[in-house]
């Protein structure tokens, strides 16, 4: 073991700062900034990496890459942003809105990719998808535009009109965009009334569905959040013990019990991210390289919820779906 590996190894025990540790290769170092574990993150770091190897970079081989993940422990976020700073990487890879926040408070010159974002300009991390004009640029997600037809496949499942829930993180400054987005579909479409259940860590999680459950909403629309991913095995689980019909935007969320998904694929996501890896590395600005939006979506219909649930899935639904998980 040399002595970055050493260093290294020792910060991650915390039994030396951050600041001590310094670069000894001339190896591209890439930081990855999670919310959650080294499990729920995973899938999207591995995307990262293949999406990296593609374009020519081999972790190990040409490429560094320092693991921070907190543990959905959203305190954590502004720490280890602040540890890959002081390690000196050259571009930090931020795993949602909170993770790219914390990245950005913590350094004005390091490049910041998001793997994906809520909302990048009403966040405030860029100032336009166009011209990003500051250290931020990458992938943004566009929840706001997904949740009108999110709530078209509910209606679609429910019969007649039933009251619906949408499930926020408070700390999310583009959730508030997203609510306003499904208010005013439903108005339009003549839904009773929608329910804003707001929670702040993963204890909240459960008082939000008794909450929604004593409202006596029907569905329930999952906001994409890191704290969500993390936590997608119980908010499945939550909503099918109270009967309420749930979609989220992101493909693990019905992979994990929700009954639907439609949204992009955020592993594809992270995946492109490593284009932005590599241009910056060969010398391009962040505030150069416009924002990418998403331009397909996919449906996923978990049939061994519906099952549970005793609902039938319309034709209409079954048709339009990318994937059935039997």
């Amino acid at each position: 073991m040399n002595r970055r590996d050493i260093v290294v190894a020792l910060l991650a025990l915390g039994a030396v700062p951050a600041s001590f540790a310094q670069r000894t290769s001339k190896d591209p170092l890439i930081g990855w900034l999670g919310f959650g574990t080294p499990e729920s993150s995973g899938k999207y770091l591995d995307a990262l990496i293949q999406g990296l190897r593609a374009l020519g970079y081999v972790e190990g081989k040409n490429l560094s890459i320092e693991r921070r993940f907190a543990y959905a422990k959203p305190e954590r976020l502004a720490e280890i942003a602040a540890e890959l700073v002081q390690l000196r990487v050259d571009v930090i890879v931020a795993a949602g809105t909170a993770a790219t926040s914390a990245a950005q408070k913590a350094t004005m010159a390091i490049p910041i990719v998001m793997g994906t974002a809520n909302d990048p300009v009403g966040s405030g991390f860029v100032k336009s998808l166009a011209r990003p004009g500051g250290n931020i640029t990458g992938v943004s997600n566009l929840t706001g535009d997904v949740v009108p037809k999110q709530l078209e496949f509910l209606l679609e499942v429910l019969p007649g009109k039933s009251i619906v829930a949408v499930l926020v993180n408070r700390s999310n400054a583009a959730h508030a965009g997203m609510v306003r987005s499904v208010e005013v579909e439903a108005l339009r479409i003549g839904v009773p009334r929608v329910i804003r259940a707001e929670v702040g860590d993963s204890l909240d999680i459960a008082n939000a569905f008794s909450m929604i459950a004593r409202e006596g909403a029907r569905a329930v629309i999952v906001a994409v959040d890191a704290l969500f991913v993390q936590n997608r095995r119980q908010i499945a689980e939550l909503a099918a013990k109270a009967k309420v019909l749930s979609i989220s935007s992101f493909h693990e969320f019905a992979e994990a019990g929700g009954l639907m998904s439609y949204g992009q694929n955020l592993a594809d996501d992270f995946r492109y991210a490593a284009k932005y890896v590599d241009k910056i590395l060969k010398g391009a600005k962040p505030a150069d390289l416009p924002v990418e939006q998403p331009t397909r979506f996919e449906l996923v219909v978990n049939m061994r919820t519906a099952k549970s649930l005793g609902i039938s899935i319309p034709q209409s639904i079954l048709l339009r779906a990318g994937e059935l998980i039997q």
